[in-house]
């Protein structure tokens, strides 16, 4: 088949039955193949450059040895990545201290503060282990990038594990792990387990 009837074709008409009386009539479509030789020198030297800029392969499938320079093969973080540009502005043990970090901070930045739309100031009360404490974070996508603000220092910086002792610490993380497994094992094993 040559490439002009590729658009028109029937793949059906090209059968063990039919292909032998086309090639009586039409000759070999691929008789000149031999003819036009290509090269492989431009992707060569697209693979050198790859390599020395420290691109390296495409990753391989699972089932093939692993090589020296070869990144590690994982899948994918489950962990949810923001895709809006966010910075952190404080995290307080009560909503009122970290609303007042807020005010310090619109003070700090009064060019961003025009920009940004009432749901580009996210209030999280985030769950701790018997209480929960506030983080504020501004969503920073409706503010030109130029006067965007760097992530700096959390006003005020509140550490929930701060009165916590390393023992009590060590025992609630154990217990999470034990918990996490536990949802593992109901569930079954995921793509990367």
């Amino acid at each position: 088949m040559t490439w002009d009837e590729v658009p028109t074709c029937e793949l059906a008409d090209f059968t063990l039955a039919t292909v032998p009386d086309r090639f009586a009539r039409l000759g070999d479509p691929q008789a000149g193949i031999d003819e036009a030789v290509g090269s492989l020198e431009a992707l060569l030297e697209l693979s050198a450059r790859h390599e020395a800029a420290g691109l390296g392969d495409a990753p391989w499938p699972p089932n093939y040895p692993k090589t020296i320079d070869e990144p590690p093969r994982v899948q994918p973080s489950r962990r949810r990545m923001s895709v809006k540009p966010l910075i952190e502005i404080g995290r307080a043990a009560k909503e009122p201290e970290a609303m007042a970090g807020l005010r310090r901070w619109k003070e700090r930045h009064p060019a961003v503060w025009p920009f940004l739309e009432p749901s580009d100031v996210l209030v999280d009360a985030m769950r701790g282990r018997s209480t929960t404490w506030t983080r504020i974070r501004i969503n920073l996508e409706h503010v030109p990038v130029e006067l965007r603000p760097a992530q700096a220092g959390l006003d005020p910086d509140y550490d929930p594990w701060a009165t916590v002792s390393s023992t009590d610490r060590a025992a609630w993380e154990a217990e999470q792990a034990r918990r996490s497994a536990g949802r593992r094992e109901r569930r079954g094993p995921g793509p990367g387990d």
